[in-house]
Parts: C-alpha cells; structure tokens; sequence
C-alpha cells in the first residue's frame, strides 16, 4: 500500500508506523509527506487503534527534508513552492492532532524536519548515541513548518540554543532540551517505549483524545495563521540567494560564501 512507510497493528490496538526509507536515511521526501499524512489521518480515526509508535528503519530515525526534493523546490515558481511547504505543514499537523497518544522510538540521528518529527509527538524516547541538530540554516534555510512544534516542545528559551545555530548535541542534551523525555541504552529502547505504551491501555480512549486535543488548547497557540506564517517562511527562504548557494554548495561538496 505504501512506498515509503510502513504500519503494523499489534492484538492489543498498539500501531507501529515505521519510516522506512533506510538507504536514504528516512529523509522526507513528497511521497513519505503525503504517505505520513495519510497514515496519520488513518490511524487516528480506527477505532481499533489504541496508540501509535512512530519508529523507523535503517541506521537513522529522520535525515530531514530530502535535498534533492530541496533543490527541486529551488527551481520552482512561487504556486509550486507553496504547495510543498504546505504539504509538509499538513503532514506535521496530521501527527500533532492525531486523537491517539503517539510515542516516538528514536532509535538513530535525527536533523530538520525529523526534530520537528519527535515534537509532535506526544513523548519521544531516545537512545544514547543519536545524534540531533536543526541544520537548516547551514544550507540558507531556516526550520520554519517545524517551527511552531519546535517551540511548543522545548519553549523560547531552550530553543534559541539550538535553533539558528545549526550545532549538533547529543541525546543528552536533547533531553535537557525537553526534546526527549528519556534516553536509555539502545538494547532498552522498545522496553522504554513498551513502558510509554502500556498506560494507555487501561485508559478510555474517548478520554485520552479528549484530553490531548485540551493540552493542544491550551498550549502554545498552533493555529491556521500560525501555520500559514510558518509556511511563508519557508517560501521566502527557498527564493532567497542564500538557499539556492547553500543547496548547490552542498551538492557541490564544497563550502558555502559564507562558511568561515
């Protein structure tokens, strides 16, 4: 059915929704977007579905936005661009509003859009040894559609550690950061996730909807506007000189202008 992900539903209603873009470091690309935006909308609206674990395959839990969708978006008119970025924002708010409590089993590194993947879920568990960044703007870009769960996850403050700079930090740091709540030895991450799961169960799940769209409510405002303002910025970014010199350098392999 899928291309790009895959879902297995366990007997108790307990749905694993894997990234499975191995080879390419589950890098986002159009198809994995619509695929996780589809999936997501299922998944929320079974009623045989008690919760989601979102995990992936390979060495790496999300790359980011795939670079070569990137570079297609350098090339493209205004309307193109913007159907994109919208695509993207759509996705992410399928998985943030999902009715289903989703965990994230973050197994492998994580950068760009695969932060914004871990802060829309409900919590994320990682293991030692993965590796986070918000890299964007290494290549002129900035993490705009991830933007809004970013903050709503980690706040103001600790956000502006991490979010402009481009550094990599450790599984450590993201917990410090509030992106992750635990961090454990690899060999113990499905027990860990397994431990998140398992509450639930014993919950209604009438209530446990009802509860996480009031947390929504009553958190940091991620509304229509919001969205929309995320996806501008986006928009902007990928017209401006700097993306399209700091995508070429990237596929150039060489260093941007202004990498000193």
């Amino acid at each position: 059915m899928y291309e790009t992900i895959k879902i297995e539903t366990d007997a108790r209603g307990v749905a694993t929704l894997w990234l499975a873009r191995a080879d390419k470091h589950n890098a986002l690309s159009a198809t994995m977007i619509a695929e996780l935006t589809e999936a997501a909308t299922s998944l929320g609206a079974d009623p045989a579905v008690r919760a989601v674990v979102l995990a992936a395959e390979g060495a790496s839990f999300c790359a980011g936005g795939d670079l070569a969708w990137m570079q297609a978006q350098i090339g493209a008119d205004a309307a193109t661009r913007a159907a994109a970025a919208h695509s993207l924002a759509a996705m992410l708010s399928a998985l943030n509003t999902c009715p289903k409590p989703v965990i994230g089993r973050v197994h492998g590194n994580a950068f760009g859009g695969g932060i914004g993947m871990m802060s829309v879920c409900d919590v994320a568990i990682a293991a030692s040894g993965a590796r986070f960044g918000l890299t964007e703007t290494r290549l002129g870009l900035i993490p705009a559609t991830i933007g809004p769960y970013v903050l709503a996850r980690m706040g103001e403050s600790m956000a502006r550690r991490v979010f402009m700079s481009s550094r990599l930090f450790d599984a450590d740091e993201a917990m410090r950061l509030n992106l992750v709540a635990r961090v454990v030895a690899p060999q113990e991450l499905d027990s860990a996730v397994e431990a998140e799961v398992v509450p639930y169960l014993a919950c209604a799940p009438g209530a446990v909807a009802t509860a996480k769209a009031q947390t929504r409510a009553l958190g940091p405002k991620i509304d229509a506007d919001t969205i929309e303002a995320s996806i501008a910025g986006l928009v902007a970014r990928w017209e401006s000189p700097e993306a399209a010199e700091g995508i070429a350098a990237f596929f150039e392999k060489r260093k941007p202008a202004w990498a000193r």
